[in-house]
């Protein structure tokens, strides 16, 4: 959400901690249990993994912290920690 007070510009988020992220992060997925998921899981080795849950990532990204995230940036992370500090990064 942006706000515009006169001619400054201030972009209000809320920046969620890495264990809440991965917590949002797990919620993605319908059939991994969530004990599976910490800041070190390499998400692309999840077998529930696959194109359809990058792009509920994306969404999530997006509503979570108003950050616009590309695929490019999501295959550049290996962990689910190096995501969030991507996205923290562009927030």
């Amino acid at each position: 959400m942006k706000m515009f007070y006169g001619k400054i510009n201030i972009k209000m988020y809320t920046i969620m901690d890495l264990n809440e992220f991965v917590e949002k992060f797990a919620e993605q997925f319908d059939e991994t249990p969530v004990e599976e998921f910490k800041a070190e899981t390499e998400f692309k080795a999840i077998e529930e993994w696959g194109s359809l849950t990058a792009l509920t990532i994306i969404a999530m990204v997006d509503e979570e912290f108003d950050v616009t995230i590309k695929g490019e940036e999501i295959r550049a992370a290996e962990t689910i920690e190096e995501l969030f500090s991507i996205i923290k990064e562009k927030a």
